[in-house]
């Protein structure tokens, strides 16, 4: 900042303060621009915050969201951060209060309602986390509705009503074709229920557009092992081998322990 644009800055603010305490300010206009500014600190330290998150520093994530919410205690994204942060440390107490602060201040956002779904649905919370993924879905401006469907999907699995599952999986991969994990859990369904074709299919899909894992090759193998495909069955078996060799997946493979 110049020296010119400081002493702006400091005589805006001397004409400020001396307005309010004759009593000639406007009601609310200085204090809507100071509000506007907080807000703006508190964006960029949330920001901050989660690229800390995605980095996997967490402590600095803390420190910086603790920034934003000094900045501005009502900007509800900060606490959504928060949550994921506390989430992250398995500091669920803290992860729960402040993904319901941050609902409590903006109810119908979608990431957060999605985040806390999550949050419930790993902590075992099946029945409630699905009612915050489709919360997460009613806002019709949420940029990314195949993430709340897939995650529905999932924990579906989790009380093991594939039914349900299939639904929302089918949803999300309608929304976002290339959703791998949507896929491989469309795949292990079929497979499970003996429909070995769309189980191909669905499989053939992932491994067109993700990096082999252990679950997906070792379906694959099932899959292929089912159908009669020795060749196709041996490929699979020689990529988990020779990729994942001391995976339990490649020990079953050994072992011969295909269900």
């Amino acid at each position: 900042m110049s020296r010119e644009q400081n002493l702006k800055q400091k005589f805006k603010r001397l004409l400020f303060l001396t307005l309010l305490g004759a009593g000639f300010l406007a009601g609310g206009y200085a204090s809507a621009e100071e509000q506007t500014e907080a807000r703006q600190r508190a964006q960029i330290h949330t920001d901050l915050g989660a690229a800390y998150f995605s980095s996997g520093q967490l402590g600095v994530a803390l420190e910086e969201l603790n920034v934003a919410i000094r900045a501005d205690s009502g900007f509800a994204p900060a606490y959504n951060m928060l949550g994921l942060v506390y989430m992250t440390l398995r500091e669920d107490d803290k992860a729960e209060e402040n993904f319901r602060r941050s609902l409590s201040l903006s109810s119908a956002d979608s990431d957060t309602n999605n985040n806390y779904g999550w949050f419930l649905c790993q902590r075992g919370k099946i029945d409630d986390s699905i009612r915050y993924f489709m919360a997460a879905l009613k806002n019709p401006l949420y940029a990314t509705p195949e993430k709340s469907y897939l995650n529905a999907g999932i924990c579906a699995r989790k009380k093991n009503d594939d039914v349900e599952a299939e639904e929302f999986l089918l949803k999300a991969i309608r929304l976002q074709p290339r959703q791998p994990q949507a896929l491989f859990h469309l795949a292990d369904i079929n497979f499970k229920r003996g429909n070995y074709g769309e189980a191909r299919k669905f499989i053939n899909q992932f491994s067109q557009i993700a990096a082999p894992t252990p679950e997906s090759l070792w379906l694959g193998i099932r899959i292929e092992r089912r159908m009669g495909n020795r060749n196709d069955e041996a490929s699979y078996g020689l990529q988990l081998r020779k990729t994942f060799p001391d995976s339990p997946e490649a020990q079953a493979l050994r072992s011969g322990k295909y269900e």
